[in-house]
């Protein structure tokens, strides 16, 4: 079969050949003759699959062959396609961008992180199809710059990522505001009981695509696991690196601080590293993808923000530097490399308390991976020394309360006492909280601080409210704490 087959226009070939394809891939070849037809479509495919073309080709096509309607001077949204994060957001705009290059329509990409004045200049001029994420759309939307009363095929890519992400209500919310005749693509790598909730409400009659089994990892990836002590990893990681010569890596970690730090520690190894995750500036997330595709970093350490929305071509290898909370994500992390049918490689460092993790993800994909200890990384029985995961990192909620408890200490005596209950809470409390605790000993503080210190003296005595009785001893003699209460400082 030949993409001549399906029935695209001769534009849209010529762009598919310059790009080096002829063959569809079997997403390709049964979703792009559903959406030409008009119909509603749920396709699940893993990752790598070629299914953005999927549904951009057809896309294309039909608007190309359709009259162009204009709202005045202005081009209406005619497509819109929702996905969960801006670097899926950039590779699915590329894609239209790059398919549709011969063809006279106009397409726009927006999301946040970045200036939204130049996304409201462009699409004051017009675009026939919009790639947006859901907050950033919902912003232009209510400033009233994107209208979606021409609207005919909607599109939500990574429907699943969406949801785990929190993105239902803004999906709802733009429903709401979209035409009821028009035609719906879901186009994910797996369909979880929530989509298919989900997808009730928004498909008529679907045609139902499914190319591989649900949660599968590609065949062309080879998958092994190294056992080695946490404390450990960084090490293990950096000679992985060296010894084999890996001049493109992607990493991935569970929270952004880690990847901070192991990024940190590969470049004081000589090996040139870069951070992307949900703390970066958009403009830093797009640099170091970019340092990444030309060569200039060699290892790429992630976030699961990413393992949906990064595109590199022949990415030999990825590492799973921390198994996933959840064993879907491993699927997704993995699926970066092995893309349209090349080879690739998938690592776990796995440590002992990590084995929880590893039996889910063995379930889930049906397959048993093969360990095998690394010379010199064999793990202790015990699991190696303890590691602070809080190493490096700046004080937040606690040092912030120790803080307010000094100001208390300081219009009443009790700052040792306070400043010391702050500093050992650390419980990540915001700064509305604390700023509220330092500033009630003075009878100053906002209403929001007051509000945080009703919040903390309402739920714990200990804290910021002593129990009544305490606080009439205290005042009678001068005294702290009296026999009348109890070491916690609760009646």
């Amino acid at each position: 079969m030949s993409f001549a087959s399906l029935g695209l226009s001769a534009p849209l070939l010529k762009a598919v050949a310059e790009q080096g394809y002829d063959t569809p891939s079997p997403i390709q070849s049964q979703a792009i003759p559903a959406v030409l037809e008009g119909k509603d479509v749920m396709a699940a495919a893993q990752t790598g699959t070629g299914k953005t073309a999927g549904f951009t080709l057809p896309i294309l096509h039909r608007l190309s062959q359709g009259d162009r309607p204009r709202a005045g001077s202005q081009i209406p949204v005619r497509a819109l396609i929702l996905t969960p994060t801006r670097e899926l957001a950039a590779q699915v705009g590329e894609s239209v961008a790059t398919y549709g290059k011969h063809l006279p329509l106009k397409s726009a990409v927006v999301f946040g992180g970045v200036k939204i004045n130049p996304q409201i200049a462009t699409l004051r001029q017009g675009v026939d199809i919009l790639v947006a994420t859901p907050g950033r759309l919902l912003d232009l939307y209510q400033q009233k710059v994107v209208r979606f009363d021409k609207l005919e095929v909607l599109v939500l890519d990574e429907a699943d990522r969406m949801l785990d992400m929190g993105f239902i209500h803004d999906i709802r919310k733009i429903l709401a505001v979209l035409p009821k005749q028009r035609q719906n693509l879901l186009f994910s790598a797996t369909f979880s009981n929530d989509i298919r909730n989900l997808a009730k409400g928004l498909v008529n009659d679907p045609v139902e695509i499914s190319v591989t089994p649900r949660n599968a990892a590609a065949a062309t990836v080879k998958q092994w696991v190294h056992p080695v002590d946490k404390s450990r990893k960084p090490a293990l990681l950096s000679h992985l690196i060296q010894t084999h010569q890996w001049q493109q890596v992607l990493v991935f970690t569970r929270t952004k601080h880690g990847a901070n730090r192991l990024t940190k520690y590969l470049e004081g190894q000589g090996i040139e590293a870069a951070a992307i995750h949900g703390n970066k500036s958009q403009n830093a997330r797009t640099k170091a993808l970019a340092d990444f595709k030309s060569g200039g970093v060699r290892a790429l350490i992630a976030t699961d923000i990413a393992a949906r929305g990064l595109d590199i071509d022949q990415l030999p290898q990825v590492v799973n530097f921390e198994l996933p909370n959840v064993a879907e994500d491993y699927v997704h992390r993995i699926g970066r490399t092995g893309r349209a049918g090349a080879s690739g490689q998938a690592v776990s460092l796995v440590s002992l308390d990590e084995k929880k993790e590893l039996a889910g993800i063995e379930r889930l994909i049906s397959q048993r991976l093969n360990s095998e200890a690394v010379a010199g990384f064999e793990p202790t029985p015990g699991g190696g020394p303890k590691v602070d995961e809080n190493e490096g990192r700046q004080p937040r909620g606690g040092q912030r309360r120790g803080d307010g408890g000094q100001r208390r200490g300081n219009g009443g005596g009790r700052g040792n006492s306070a400043g010391g209950r702050g500093n050992g809470g650390g419980r990540g409390g915001d700064s509305r909280r604390s700023e509220g605790r330092g500033a009630s000993s003075g009878q100053g503080g906002s209403q929001d601080d007051n509000r945080g210190n009703r919040i903390d003296s309402g739920n714990r005595g200990n804290r910021n409210g002593d129990a009544p009785a305490q606080r009439r001893q205290r005042s009678r003699g001068g005294q702290r704490r009296s026999g009348g209460g109890t070491p916690n400082g609760n009646v």
